[in-house]
């Protein structure tokens, strides 16, 4: 790799430690970043500056918010008779951008995980039992992401949640709309086999 100044190599080294973004992608964005003029440069910085001292998590779902809670939970139009459990903030944004859920969530900030130490305590799942207290929920859907740890934080919550009297579902997975079916792994068909429905 080339030698470069100090400041750029740390500029690089600091972009490169973000998820997703490799080496080569570092280096591209680092010289997009030093032909931008101040003005640009300025914003970029105060962009991110602002982000992080002004956002937070919701105390009521735990999503990322600049108000408390946050407009999804203070919003007077959404159900709060079925609660989304999703692992990131980032899965709350996916499920909005379809437009048909009308609930509230609840961000578990992650899945459990033996291999990697992550247990129950781990997320933030106290919260979401407390939240049921109340009796509101009816429902509770688990959309955990297809892995690993996400199906085993789904059985561990519906397991938890059973003896309540509170209807627990699970988001369905199997093939993406426009893939082929030869291209599937095996659990992708199976999973897909399992949730067929009656047309």
């Amino acid at each position: 790799m080339a030698q470069y100044a100090k400041p750029l190599s740390r500029l690089i080294d600091e972009l490169a430690s973000l998820p997703g973004i490799g080496g080569k992608s570092a280096q591209r964005l680092a010289f997009h970043i030093l032909s931008m003029d101040e003005e640009a440069v300025r914003a970029l910085t105060s962009a991110i500056n602002d982000a992080k001292e002004n956002m937070r998590y919701c105390s009521v779902c735990g999503n990322l918010t600049d108000t408390d809670p946050c407009p999804i939970c203070g919003s007077g139009k959404r159900s709060p008779k079925v609660i989304c459990v999703v692992e990131t903030p980032r899965d709350v944004a996916a499920m909005e951008r379809i437009r048909e859920y009308n609930g509230l969530y609840h961000v578990l900030h992650g899945a459990i995980s033996p291999v990697e130490g992550i247990g129950p305590e781990d997320i933030n799942l106290r919260a979401l039992l407390k939240r049921l207290q109340s009796g509101e929920a009816e429902e509770v859907i688990l959309a955990t992401n297809p892995t690993i740890e996400g199906e085993a934080t789904a059985m561990y919550i519906a397991r938890l949640l059973k003896p309540a009297g509170i209807k627990v579902t699970r988001i369905a997975h199997g093939l993406p709309v426009g893939g082929d079916l030869e291209y599937a792994d095996e659990v992708t068909i199976a999973k897909s086999l399992e949730n067929r429905r009656e047309l």
